[in-house]
């Protein structure tokens, strides 16, 4: 499969059992920075296509999944956490995609972690289109120590937006998903698949690979450097069945750089050896992966750098 491909397999929408009401539609997934939006997505896909780590803010790209069922094909958009307490022209074109990206749907999951509601949250609800399809996940339950908070904070919610549903999830769990499913099935229209019955996203392997790479970057390093850092793929080559991969870490400043690459280079030796070890569970074929570490100073707030690296 080139990069340029989607990811899918040979069999085609027409093998999904024609039920006579099928559905199919884009949904996008909206919430505040680290409230589960990426492990949520995952989890309904079945496969690791938008990246996560505990840090917020780690998804900077609209990101498809595509969930296709006898009855349905749910076309997940995962958008950016949206917040405005950090200010860059990177924050503002992620902040300008989640605004975009829920005016172009045909339904918006709303979802907002257990047992509160944040101001955040609240900004969130008020960026959905008055009059538009939406329903609301609420995540992380199985965390939740006192299962009657979840009563008035329901309540708290509905009176925020008529909200078609209100649905306890845990995606780590596996609580809840299947009603969560059936709910946005519900919010979409009868319409004919858009996706051959087996692709899992939109995305291609180029996009992926930076992905991987950024992701190890965020789980390995502190609270600076992830922020600081952007990933370019240079060059993706099939060669037979190895896919031969080059890229380049773009970083703020000459210390960032440093850290990245640890002593000796170790620590970017671990960073890629484990997305590289992502990328062939999810392309399923041997990658050579090298990674370079360049310094690119003010890259996050300017316009045509950020064009350049896909923002």
């Amino acid at each position: 499969m080139r990069a340029s491909q989607r990811l899918r397999t040979a069999r085609r929408v027409a093998d999904v059992q024609d039920t006579g009401d099928f559905r199919c539609g884009y949904v996008a997934i909206a919430g505040r920075p680290n409230v589960g939006k990426s492990t949520l997505l995952n989890r309904l896909v079945g496969q690791r296509i938008s990246i996560t780590s505990k840090k917020a803010q780690t998804t900077r790209h609209r990101v498809t999944g595509i969930v296709t069922t006898d009855d349905a094909q749910l076309v997940f958009v995962d958008t950016p956490g949206f917040q405005t307490k950090h200010r860059s022209r990177l924050n503002d074109r992620m902040n300008r995609a989640v605004r975009q990206c829920l005016s172009d749907v045909d339904a918006t999951l709303v979802l907002v972690e257990a047992g509160r509601t944040t101001e955040a949250d609240r900004a969130v609800i008020g960026l959905v289109p008055a009059g538009s399809a939406a329903l609301v996940a609420l995540s992380k339950v199985d965390r939740l120590k006192q299962q009657d908070a979840l009563l008035p904070q329901m309540a708290e919610l509905a009176a925020l937006f008529p909200f078609s549903a209100i649905v306890p999830v845990s995606a780590e769990k596996d609580r809840g998903l299947d009603t969560l499913l059936a709910e946005v099935r519900a919010l979409l229209p009868v319409s004919d698949a858009i996706f051959a019955a087996d692709e899992i996203t939109d995305r291609d392997e180029r996009f992926l690979a930076a992905e991987f790479i950024r992701e190890k970057i965020f789980r390995l390093l502190g609270e600076e450097v992830p922020y600081a850092a952007t990933v370019a793929i240079d060059s993706f080559e099939h060669q037979g069945a190895l896919r031969r991969i080059h890229a380049t870490i773009h970083v703020d400043r000459d210390n960032q750089r440093a850290i990245l690459l640890g002593e000796g280079g170790s620590r970017m030796k671990e960073i890629a050896s484990t997305a590289r070890l992502d990328m062939e569970r999810l392309f399923g074929g041997q990658v050579f992966l090298e990674v370079w570490v360049r310094v690119t100073r003010g890259w996050a707030d300017d316009e045509a750098k950020l064009k350049r690296f896909g923002y």
